[in-house]
């Protein structure tokens, strides 16, 4: 983005009226907005015309790009018909019966029933609240600890904020962290010992998997919550083998495994789901995100019949099930999911990761060879490359020195949108986009990342190894 020498009047009524999430609410009277006021395909458009690839889908949200007519088609007919309605107290519409049928339909295992919410964190929020009504129902108090991972990401509700484990959501927020158990993450790339290989490092994980139940005593574990990629901790791939493993202790010591599919589901990974990528065998899943293509805000809850069949015996005994949201199955946002599942299915949009993805990967591995990429990694369509200031001892630049942010600014001033996760660069494109707009996307990245390493260079930040 080239700064304007003011800020224009929609950057200066923003900075004075809009509470931005994940921003530096302290620099923005200075620096004002990226004002988007367009989109259409991969594309999206500042209030200067400017274009620019959207790199990240949004927020790794809107995998059927911007503009899609069939989408915008499929909001306007609802409007039409009925612009809102609830599930509360026995109602339904057609479209959330639809999309409930739909999910059950294409879900990665068999699943009973859907539960509709507003987002991904409403969707993992509502897991720990069903896990521990089911536990209580079962006559098991007690069985409650929610196992999360280093550097994981699930939500920034007051429950979900407390499986998150980055640093900058717990900050003065007080999470509430006394019912979350924290295990390992499954980086052999950060986390591997010296010398281990990454079979030794999948079972040194496990076994430590193992020893934190033990230690706290399974009948306190309720389940374990997990993305098959780890999204905003860095786009972490786990190793082959990683999820099999891991199940076969949860499911030893019967705790439960939530997949968490808001970023990976619909395509992304080249399978319908990432639990299909990674082969997982889940006991409830979350979705959000590409369930609409972002079209409208949605996310749901997919729940297995055994406890389906506790949440009925324990309505018995309350009376009503007590937990719901006002807009949780809102028909705009199922109607749009239903025809986003409609088009992923008819455009064959998991077929056309799979085709694309070998490029994607070949273009990643190729940036291995700049200096500063200490690592790549990615799966399907989703990747990350990580910067770092000494290549053979993957030393990371101090915190403080904004390496990643700096390169993500350059390309902004490329023409592409992508975003900084510390010093790992995200990638997720939209899944329509074509082989000559993915080219295009690493040359503009190519280039941000090669004004990236000059001003390394100038600001020497880098070890004297590196400084070439």
């Amino acid at each position: 983005m080239n700064k304007p020498t003011q800020l224009s009047n929609m950057q200066v009524r923003d900075a004075q009226s809009v509470l931005h999430p994940y921003t530096a609410l302290h620099t923005l009277d200075d620096t004002g907005s990226l004002v988007i006021s367009e989109g259409k395909g991969v594309y999206v458009y500042d209030s200067h015309g400017k274009a620019y690839i959207e790199g990240l889908s949004g927020l790794w949200c809107a995998g059927l790009g911007f503009g899609d007519e069939e989408l915008i088609e499929a909001g306007k007919q609802q409007l039409d018909k009925l612009p809102y309605y609830h599930l509360f107290a026995s109602r339904t519409t057609e479209p959330a019966v639809e999309l409930a049928e739909k999910l059950k339909e294409i879900a990665p295992v068999a699943m009973s029933h859907v539960f509709f919410t507003g987002s991904g964190s409403e969707a993992n929020d509502t897991q720990i609240k069903l896990i521990w009504y089911y536990n209580n129902a079962l006559g098991r108090p007690k069985k409650k600890k929610i196992i999360s991972r280093v550097k994981a990401y699930h939500g920034v509700t007051v429950m979900t904020s407390a499986l998150t484990d980055l640093p900058v959501v717990h900050g003065d927020f007080d999470p509430l962290l006394d019912k979350v158990l924290r295990t390992d993450c499954p980086h052999h790339y950060r986390f591997g010992l010296d010398g281990e290989s990454e079979a030794q490092f999948l079972a040194r994980i496990a076994s430590s998997l193992e020893e934190l139940i033990e230690k706290e005593g399974a009948d306190t574990i309720a389940a374990m919550i997990a993305e098959p990629v780890m999204g905003a901790g860095g786009v972490l791939v786990p190793p082959e083998g990683y999820f099999p493993a891991i199940q076969e202790v949860l499911h030893r010591h019967d705790i439960l495994l939530i997949s968490d599919e808001v970023i990976t589901g619909f395509g992304r990974t080249g399978n319908m789901w990432g639990s299909q990528s990674l082969d997982i065998k889940p006991d409830l899943v979350s979705c959000a995100k590409q369930l609409t293509s972002a079209y409208a805000p949605l996310g749901a809850v997919m729940v297995p019949e055994h406890v389906m069949d506790v949440l009925k015996a324990q309505s018995e005994k309350h009376g009503v099930f007590g937990h719901g949201y006002t807009y949780g199955g809102h028909p705009l946002g199922c109607a749009i999911g239903v025809k986003a599942i409609e088009i992923y299915q008819k455009r064959n949009i998991v077929e056309k990761v799979r085709n694309i993805a070998p490029l994607f990967e070949q273009r990643m591995k190729k940036l291995d060879e700049l200096p500063y990429v200490g690592e790549t990694r990615c799966l399907g369509l989703l990747g990350a490359v990580e910067l770092v200031r000494d290549k053979p001892g993957k030393t990371s630049f101090e915190p403080k020195s904004g390496v990643g942010a700096k390169a993500a600014q350059f390309a902004m001033e490329e023409g592409l949108i992508i975003r900084a996760l510390g010093d790992s660069l995200a990638l997720c494109p939209p899944m329509i986009i074509s082989e000559a707009e993915l080219n295009e996307l690493f040359d503009r990245l190519e280039r941000a990342l090669a004004r990236t390493a000059d001003w390394i260079a100038r600001e020497k930040l880098a070890l004297a190894s590196e400084l070439i």
